[in-house]
């Protein structure tokens, strides 16, 4: 059996669907571009907090390089440190071994000083009593030794190794043979002789011509004149200290020996 609408109805519901059907789809696009708007922003959030992700990574890797750098210059720091303490410790000892010696160069001083000037004063008494050669270098040399003595500038060792050195150089004397020229008085007028030195067994002079010769003798303290046989081997002897000829024997008066007391 067939049924047929009413002629109302059918004139109202073709556009009650079509309505529907429209209204369908137009939620579906509105949906559509809500889900595109949404996911877009999430893309940009996301791109954002990678971003930021990123930067917070290079920024702990920063970090780390500056952890580790500074790591590296507190180990340095306490190496140098640790080795500026050896230094420190290193140098009190040397202060204190300083100290310790400018007390014994304080000690020293009071115990050499007297002395040095007891050898000064020995020496100058040495050099007047001695045979009588070289006066005046020889003197000379004590005077400028006391003079040496009151200088504020000479430091004290080296004042004693002076001392030592013009010891040495008497010392040198006894044991060497020695030719030089000076003037001495002859008979009230001042001539040039030649002195012949032998240690200080002997000490010759005689004038450049030969005429005159004479012998120190140190027990009368006075010189004695020689006779004319001395006149060659003295003028020999003074070849010979001079170098000028060769060692030979020699016919020269020597002192009798003093007798032991």
């Amino acid at each position: 059996m067939a049924y047929k609408l009413p002629g109302r109805i059918t004139k109202y519901w073709l556009p009650t669907v079509f309505g529907l059907t429209l209204a369908h789809a137009g939620f579906s696009q509105s949906q559509v571009k809500s889900s595109v708007g949404v996911q877009t922003t999430t893309v940009a959030q996301n791109k954002n907090s990678q971003k930021k992700v990123d930067n917070m990574a290079d920024q702990a890797s920063r970090l780390l390089d500056e952890y580790r750098l500074v790591i590296g210059e507190l180990d340095s720091l306490k190496t140098y440190n640790d080795q500026l303490q050896k230094l420190v410790a290193s140098q009190s000892e040397e202060a204190k071994s300083i100290e310790e010696q400018i007390q014994s160069i304080e000690v020293t001083n009071k115990e050499v000083v007297p002395l040095m000037i007891k050898m000064i004063d020995g020496l100058d008494k040495f050099v007047e009593l001695d045979v009588p050669f070289l006066l005046n270098e020889r003197r000379n040399r004590v005077a400028g030794l006391k003079e040496m003595m009151d200088r504020a500038d000479v430091s004290t060792s080296e004042k004693f190794r002076r001392v030592l050195e013009a010891y040495q150089v008497e010392n040198e004397y006894g044991r060497s043979i020695e030719a030089y020229s000076d003037t001495v008085e002859i008979n009230g007028e001042q001539k040039t002789v030649d002195f012949l030195r032998i240690g200080r067994v002997i000490l010759i002079h005689q004038t450049l011509d030969g005429k005159i010769a004479k012998a120190w003798d140190q027990k009368s303290r006075s010189w004695q004149e020689l006779s004319d046989a001395y006149r060659v081997a003295i003028r020999d002897g003074v070849k010979i200290a001079k170098k000028q000829s060769a060692p030979d024997l020699l016919t020269l008066p020597v002192p009798a020996p003093e007798a032991v007391q």
